[in-house]
């Protein structure tokens, strides 16, 4: 038998002897700052109901956080980039991110996952086995702390038994069937864990999901919400079922062919990267979950979208940025993670975009052009570029900021011309204020012509002494899966009416209603990928959709940004000149698009298929425990 390795036993093995005993902890904003840690045994941990609960909650600080948040090799993700840079809605002009290096470059190996961790997902350095060895030990042991009621200890193994499905799913998603890890390990035994195929990771995943669904409360109302948000709920667990199963049932793993021919073929032999042919079943299933979800919370309640009662452009986009970056009164969180202690002046998700000098040019996680022609016009229909030059109505009406012309979510997720932008009006025109010299460039913050808003906000000192929240699963999202798999199902009309609900929050009118296409399943389902690139922006969905439905069309098409110019022909900044000499507020623009001079990433031209999955580390196949490399790799 040989050891399974360092990344399964002994990544967690700190968590044994030496955990955090801290002062008392919620699961509020005071969850997030911690005492130094003392070193205490296991028999410690589990000889009192406290020490216990501290366990677990340090076990929660190990799930999935998405925004890149400091410079060590988890919080930092691709060097500071993030997924959906490598999707068509983003992309990076950061030379130094793990993007540009090993993605765009089209250098990367599966040597390349031994040498850095500036890959999109590291296997064995993103604390998914250290969290799954301590949410495993702590239900193993649990049961022996004498001064905890024996319903205590069933929530909090359930919880234990959602935070290990997460982090599976969380690998799932990039490598495709994994080791089913039942239980802790000791150190010193040695074990023989071989990696499962897509159907036994799917069924173990779905399995924890289903035994905590049936002991957890649906909701935190009896707890507390404010104190106790993030910690796992029915709804949480039940909401994650049906993301699994969504991934699962998409074309990725659920087709007649597989997604990769090339050698070594040893994973798709055996099923470990698709489950050897379509079955239409697993749409079922996924569906099945979802009326289960939906039935139940129209049942028990609690959860709701944030909407306004208002229906002007800034209200609907109060709402919407509620839904997805504010935990206080949030109803429409399902799983929400948090960055363990507060944004600060170093914190990198300030750094690469504004320092304290002003603008850097690191550029990264820049709009596409391909992306803001996705979001509607505020009526919801189709956005159509020649119309709206025609008729001015780009992004507001005569470049009246009071007048905005588009999806409300636009102006929440991508900064463009002319919106209002710390107490002033951008210029992101050639030669603006904000957009002095980088149109040509491509170098700076706006390289497309476009900046990033979402999580960003009104700048670098926005998110300042905040604990920013990652909505790792919103009810949002839960409409939208249920959307696909009723479609799935040929219910189109009641497919589409669950876009509907996405659409309303925001203003938009229904599809049929506002004249898209959906004369077909695949119209259809473009209309849903859509909406989901539209309301779930830059949350690690985009570039997932595309994956799972093996998009290489998408993949390799060039990627462009958009060159504004004054039509009154002026040049420079119009508001940095002195009042006296600057003439009429340009309200007149031409719209140039050109195509990014590196969009033609190397790992899209030709594109190969192997990229849908990430490789597993050298080392760690090699050490033979039954990691199977993924084909192409």
């Amino acid at each position: 038998m040989k050891h399974i390795g360092k990344w399964l036993m002994m990544a967690s093995l700190g968590s044994v002897v030496a955990t955090s005993c801290v002062d008392e902890i919620k699961f509020g904003d005071s969850f997030l700052e911690k005492a130094p840690s003392v070193a205490v045994t296991q028999d410690s941990i589990f000889g009192k109901a406290e020490y216990a609960r501290r366990f677990l909650w340090d076990t929660y600080s190990k799930l999935y956080y998405g925004i890149p948040t400091y410079w060590n090799d988890v919080d930092g993700k691709m060097n500071q980039g993030m997924f959906e840079a490598l999707s068509d809605c983003f992309h990076s002009h950061n030379s130094w991110d793990g993007l540009n290096r090993h993605y765009y470059s089209g250098t990367y190996t599966a040597v390349t996952e031994d040498n850095t961790s500036e890959t999109r997902f590291g296997f064995t350095k993103e604390e998914t086995w250290q969290a799954i060895r301590s949410a495993w030990i702590f239900i193993e042991n649990v049961d022996r702390v004498p001064d905890m009621e024996a319903d205590e200890k069933e929530r909090l193994k359930a919880e234990a038994k959602v935070i290990i499905a997460a982090r599976y799913f969380d690998m799932f998603r990039h490598f495709g069937g994994l080791p089913i890890v039942e239980g802790s390990f000791e150190a010193e035994n040695d074990y023989q864990v071989p990696r499962g195929t897509v159907d036994e990771t799917v069924k173990f995943m779905t399995r924890l999901c289903d035994e905590a669904a049936g002991v957890l409360p649906w909701d935190l109302t009896a707890d507390g919400e404010s104190n106790w948000q993030g910690r796992m709920t029915q709804a949480s667990a039940m909401g994650l079922k049906c993301k699994i199963l969504l991934f699962a049932a998409s074309p990725l793993f659920n087709d007649s062919q597989p997604y990769c021919t090339a050698e070594p073929q040893e994973a798709v032999t055996n099923h470990m990267v698709w489950y050897g042919g379509y079955k239409p079943e697993l749409w079922s299933e996924c569906l099945t979950a979802c009326e289960n979800f939906f039935n139940t919370l129209a049942s028990k309640g609690h959860y709701e979208l944030m909407k306004s009662a208002k229906t002007d452009c800034q209200s609907y986009r109060e709402a919407f940025r509620h839904a997805y970056l504010t935990s206080q009164d949030n109803m429409e969180l399902l799983i929400t993670t948090r960055y363990i202690g507060k944004f600060n002046s170093w914190d990198a998700w300030k750094y690469y975009w504004v320092d304290g000098n002003g603008p850097v040019i690191n550029g990264c996680n820049t709009p596409t052009l391909e992306y803001m022609e996705m979001f509607p016009m505020s009526d919801g229909t189709p956005f159509d570029f020649y119309k709206a030059v025609n008729e001015n109505t780009m992004f507001f009406k005569d470049n009246d900021n009071n007048q905005p012309t588009r999806d409300p979510r636009l102006y929440e997720t991508i900064l463009v011309n002319g919106a209002t932008y710390s107490g002033r009006q951008v210029e992101l025109w050639d030669g603006g204020r904000e957009n002095a010299n980088s149109t040509h460039t491509e170098t700076g913050m706006y390289a497309t012509g476009f900046g990033l808003y979402k999580f960003y906000l009104e700048g670098a000192n926005s998110l300042a002494n905040t604990y920013p929240q990652w909505p790792y699963l919103r009810l949002a999202e839960m409409y939208l899966i249920y959307a696909e798999a009723l479609l799935k199902a040929d219910r189109t009309d009641d497919a589409i009416a669950q876009v509907n609900i996405i659409r309303d929050r925001v203003g938009l009118k229904g599809l049929r209603e506002s004249g898209v296409d959906v004369s077909s399943s695949d119209k259809v389902l473009e209309a849903i990928l859509n909406e989901r690139a539209c309301e779930l922006g830059l949350e690690d969905v985009r570039f997932f959709d595309m994956i799972r439905y093996k998009r290489a069309d998408l993949f390799q098409r060039p990627l462009h940004g958009l060159l504004i110019q004054r039509a009154d022909g002026g040049t420079g900044s119009w508001s940095d000149k002195p009042e006296a000499s600057r003439g009429p507020k340009p309200t007149q623009f031409t719209y140039t698009s050109f195509q990014l001079s590196n969009s033609g990433r190397s790992w899209w031209n030709g594109f190969d298929p192997k990229w849908y999955l990430a490789a597993f580390p050298v080392s760690e196949v090699n050490k033979g425990y039954g990691l199977v490399q993924n084909p192409g790799w």
